[in-house]
């Protein structure tokens, strides 16, 4: 079994200071997050930006930028660019969106498919995914398959049989999200039996309370896992975390509980034979 890779997923686009007054806004505050995660043990970033007043969700690359270089600077962590269309209305809708992969991250989210979730339309349309493997492919960022239910899986697989992807294919499973699927172990078993059996790494994301338990049904199924403030404030039922390292934290220390090692970013990249 792989050392565990844990991607810490520091602010996303819904968390707010109101839900937890320890959510990052500035670029600053979400490069010393990631930092903080890295000394935790994570191997992945999976980054959002915001603006830096109001907390608002932003693609602006100044931002992206200026988390790359501070982490850049102090650290070899992995960073995984979103590519997330829920807050990205232009005219350029699909180029607004894989526009990050230009500033060199080594991953990149890739969303497959359009559903309801937390009460909006979340837009993936059918072209936006060759588009997106497309630009990441030619930019050397090896772009991270979103699932929010099983025929995301399928559609995933649709783009691997086209040759529009380089193996090993990184699933995400995003589970326990209103609108896509649930986050029990049933769930869980449904979604990992329908991946690739062949080159594929994946890893696994629980909404709320189910970040814990989908972490250790990851770790003891040989996935990897994600945690952070994208998709859970909390460290334990009822306790605010006070940053992204606690969660990371918890999930190493709970792979460590099991037997499972630590993977840090020069083993990620080996797992997922990265180039760059």
């Amino acid at each position: 079994m792989d050392k565990l890779i844990i991607t810490a997923a520091v602010i996303g686009s819904r968390p707010k200071r109101e839900h937890n007054p320890h959510v990052p806004y500035s670029p600053e505050e979400i490069a010393d997050e990631i930092l903080r995660s890295y000394d935790g043990g994570a191997a992945i970033a999976h980054v959002h930006v915001r603006d830096p007043e109001t907390g608002v969700p932003s693609t602006n690359l100044d931002y992206f930028r200026a988390v790359r270089d501070h982490v850049r600077s102090r650290c070899d962590i992995l960073l995984n660019f979103t590519t997330s269309g829920l807050n990205v209305d232009a005219d350029d809708y699909l180029e607004q969106r894989v526009s990050p992969t230009i500033l060199g991250p080594e991953l990149c989210s890739l969303d497959i498919s359009s559903m309801n979730l937390g009460g909006r339309v979340f837009l993936n349309p059918p072209e936006w995914g060759p588009y997106c493997v497309k630009i990441a492919r030619e930019r050397g960022v090896k772009p991270e398959l979103e699932c929010f239910d099983s025929g995301h899986i399928r559609l995933a697989q649709g783009l691997i049989d086209k040759g529009l992807l380089d193996a090993p294919y990184l699933f995400q499973l995003c589970m326990g999200t209103h609108g896509g699927v649930g986050g029990t172990m049933k769930d869980f078993v449904f979604m990992t039996e329908l991946l690739p059996q062949e080159e594929t790494v994946w890893t696994a994301m629980g909404v709320g309370p189910y970040q814990f338990p989908i972490t250790i049904m990851a770790i003891l199924s040989g996935g990897h896992v994600r945690v952070g403030f994208e998709d859970n404030l909390y460290v334990s039922k009822g306790v605010l975390a006070k940053s992204n390292a606690e969660l990371v934290d918890k999930a190493a220390r709970l792979a460590r509980d099991f037997g499972r090692d630590i993977a840090g970013p020069a083993d990620a990249r080996r797992i997922l034979r990265l180039k760059n």
